[in-house]
């Protein structure tokens, strides 16, 4: 059964970069130059107030914290 937009939107989506840098012992400023990304944009990711993300950015990311998807992001439903 196809889920409605409403369903969607209720859905908790939440990344680990924190954890994911602490581990790597990588600063949000080196991740920034790694992936070429802005570190007000990765730290809207991190404190959860991005809106959207871009798979290049996504698969960048992991690529320089040398995780998977499913390491940085968790989607909890209600």
């Amino acid at each position: 059964m196809a889920k409605t937009r409403k369903q969607d939107e209720e859905a908790l989506i939440v990344c680990h970069l924190d954890e994911l840098l602490k581990n790597a012992d990588m600063t949000l400023t080196e991740l920034s130059k790694r992936v070429d990304v802005s570190v007000v944009n990765l730290s809207l990711l991190k404190n959860g107030h991005a809106k959207a993300i871009r798979f290049t950015t996504l698969r960048a990311i992991c690529h320089a914290l040398e995780c998977d998807v499913g390491d940085l992001l968790t989607v909890y439903r209600s």
